[in-house]
Parts: C-alpha cells; sequence; structure tokens
C-alpha cells in the first residue's frame, strides 16, 4: 500500500510534545497500533505520529478510507472536529482550532454567496448527505462553545494570535505561561515579549504582572481638607449629620422658646 505523506496536513495541527510522543510510542511498542490510520485516497490524514512509529519499528497497522471528503477544506475540517474532541489537547490549541474552523466556514459562506444565480442548479458543495455542513461559527459564544471554553479567553486568544511573538506563543503552548498571562504579555512590544519568554517562567510572571499593573486607575489624590480614602469621606459624613441635627434641635428649642413667649404676652 502506497501512503503519502502530505506535509501541510501534518503540520496543519501542532506536534506532540516530545513526552506525548515518547508515551505514544512506549504505547504502541507494547499494545501494538490499535486505531486505524485514515486516509484519503492515498494521502495520510490522521495518524502521522503512529505511522511514523509504525515505520519505524516495523510494526503492523490498520488503514480505512474517508470516502467523504470533496476537496482539502473538508479534510481541514474533519481534522480540526477531530481534535476538538479530544481532552488532551490544550485550552489555546482549541481555541485556535476553532478560530481556523471559523474562517473556513465563513470563507465557505462568501462563496456561496458570491456564487453566479444559475449556480443553483448545481449540486452543492455539501451535497453528500454523509457530510453536512458545519455550523456557522459567527460569534465568539458559538467559537467558545465548539473549542469548550469562555468568551473571555476566545478573546484573549484571538489577541494572542495577532500580537504575540512567536517566542511567547511557544511558550503558551508548552504551558509556561497561562492564556490570561500570554494575552497580557502580548500587549507589549515584541522586543520585551522575546525578552520576557527568553527568560523563563518567572520572568514572564512579572512581565504580565507589569502589564496588570499598569493598567490599573490610578486614584487621584485627594485635595487639600478632602478626606484622602473612602473611611475618612464616611466619617465627614457622619460628623455632618450630626452637626445639621445639633442645629436642627436647637432650632426647635429657639421656636418653642419664642412660642412660649407669644403665649406669656397674649396672657
Amino acid at each position: 500500500m502506497n501512503i503519502v505523506v502530505n506535509e501541510d496536513l501534518k503540520s496543519y495541527i501542532d506536534p506532540l510534545t516530545p513526552e506525548e510522543y515518547e508515551a505514544l510510542e512506549r504505547s504502541i511498542l507494547t499494545e501494538g497500533c490499535r486505531d486505524a490510520l485514515v486516509l484519503w485516497g492515498e494521502v495520510l490524514v490522521d495518524g502521522h505520529n503512529r505511522y511514523g512509529i509504525c515505520q519505524k519499528h516495523g510494526l503492523p497497522f490498520q488503514t480505512v478510507q474517508n470516502t467523504r471528503f470533496q476537496s482539502l477544506e473538508d479534510v481541514h475540517l474533519w481534522m480540526i472536529d477531530q481534535h476538538l474532541g479530544r481532552r488532551s489537547v490544550s485550552d489555546f490549541l482549541r481555541g485556535v482550532l476553532a478560530l481556523r474552523k471559523k474562517e473556513i466556514v465563513a470563507g465557505r459562506q462568501a462563496r456561496a454567496s458570491a456564487a453566479p444565480a444559475d449556480a443553483a442548479d448545481d449540486p452543492p458543495f455539501d451535497a453528500d448527505p454523509a457530510l453536512p455542513p458545519p455550523a456557522p461559527l459567527n460569534s465568539r459564544e458559538a467559537i467558545a462553545k465548539a473549542a469548550r471554553l469562555s468568551s473571555s479567553q476566545v478573546v484573549m486568544i484571538e489577541k494572542i494570535q495577532k500580537q504575540a511573538a512567536p517566542e511567547l506563543v511557544a511558550a503558551v503552548k508548552s504551558g509556561t505561561i497561562s492564556i490570561n498571562a500570554a494575552a497580557a504579555v502580548a500587549s507589549l512590544p515584541a522586543e520585551e515579549q522575546v525578552a520576557a519568554a527568553n527568560g523563563g517562567k518567572d520572568e514572564l510572571k512579572q512581565a504580565a504582572k507589569r502589564v496588570r499593573e499598569a493598567r490599573r486607575p490610578v486614584r487621584a489624590e485627594p485635595a487639600a481638607g478632602e478626606a484622602p480614602g473612602e473611611e475618612d469621606a464616611v466619617a465627614q459624613l457622619k460628623q455632618r449629620v450630626a452637626e445639621l441635627t445639633a442645629e436642627n434641635d436647637d432650632l426647635r428649642r429657639q421656636v418653642a422658646a419664642l412660642h412660649a413667649l407669644l403665649q406669656a404676652a397674649e396672657a
């Protein structure tokens, strides 16, 4: 059997870490290659690591054809959905994959909208009933649901993709820094991001802390005679209320005294 390895497909999903690859290799050497490799014709779609390990050690493997694919986009969408459903995939990678899916689906919708009217009689792109069209991901909420993330995490992942230096992206992929902290560091100039990433986990944490502290609103200094803090402001209000109450009581006494004088004069 001739199996073709397409390098673009092989690299479409982030590779396993060295530790993950070693664990997979140990598993295959112990239990054999239990999952079949997925092919599209002769092109290998799923199982690149398993195929490489089996080739390296001369181990047998099974293959299965997926005849539903009509284009490379179909392959990409299938690969994305496969990895979105795997628990071992990191939050960051799931977010990246969901955003990729959004772009593919949006591109299809744009092409369908731009198609000439007489093309309506042609079979639709997703005519095969076994391959239903993917649901549109036209909101952050939909993307978050597909990736099993929060909408705020999707926003941060988008920011990292747009602004982060490659070294910072590598750090968040490896788990050296969290998505939240990486999004903060991504707002720094590129050279500062690189320096922080090269400095390791502690330096990245410090960089994220500096960014967050710089974003905190600065409290205005109180003017002369003003309360410097909330507690002092409350104390001043209480004092003013007490003063007004005393003034009110004094006015009441004065009114009572005048009333008594008037009554005496009339008598």
